[in-house]
């Protein structure tokens, strides 16, 4: 597990995030600071943390009208589907385990027809030493946990505006389309679906 070495509790990073100015949130350099300046302690965390086998889990941990924070639990091999973030600012640090994202850039998109055209970009690691924060400009990437790293990972996502759906991709299929998003705890406590 790789871990760095200065933390605090996640209670004191709700604080300080809390904190921060509205203009932290609408370029990208300021909360990705504070990310840095700011590693979790990960054992805070664990009435945050939730796993499932089949899918990675969403745990609200606070919400503003400025952003959501969240943990997300990967179990080894977990990743995301290629999503944006609907204009929305996004970062993310892991101070569990390690994580890969793949950012892509969209060579065309047709919402109305569900077509895309996707090339993959860059891949950057996220571990804690390194939090990231998403490219306004070029906002589409997947999320996962390699199978060969052969451990769990939990990263922290600041989402702002907060936002309950996003558009997902198909690289193979060329298609695109809006899901919504939920949560499977909520500061702590379980959703009831259904």
């Amino acid at each position: 597990m790789q871990t760095a070495t200065q933390t605090i509790a996640i209670d004191k990073f709700v604080e300080g995030l809390r904190r921060l100015p509205e203009e932290a949130f609408t370029g990208i350099s300021g909360v990705l600071e504070f990310l840095r300046s700011n590693p979790v302690d990960p054992s805070s965390l664990a009435s945050f943390l939730t796993w499932d086998g089949q899918h990675y889990t969403r745990n609200l941990i606070d919400h503003t009208e400025r952003y959501d924070l969240m943990a997300i639990c990967w179990e080894v091999g977990q990743g995301s589907s290629i999503h944006n973030h609907k204009g929305q600012n996004c970062w993310m640090a892991v101070p569990v385990g390690r994580l890969m994202v793949q950012n892509f850039r969209v060579v065309n998109e047709d919402l109305a027809s569900h077509f895309c055209n996707l090339e993959p970009a860059d891949a950057v690691e996220m571990n804690a030493g390194n939090p990231v924060a998403v490219d306004p400009a070029n906002p589409v990437h997947s999320v996962h946990n390699p199978r060969e790293l052969g451990q769990r990972a939990v990263s922290l996502h600041v989402y702002s505006l907060p936002f309950d759906s996003c558009i997902v991709y198909s690289l193979e299929q060329h298609t695109c389309g809006e899901i919504k998003l939920h949560f499977n705890t909520e500061y702590g406590v379980p959703v009831k679906t259904g």
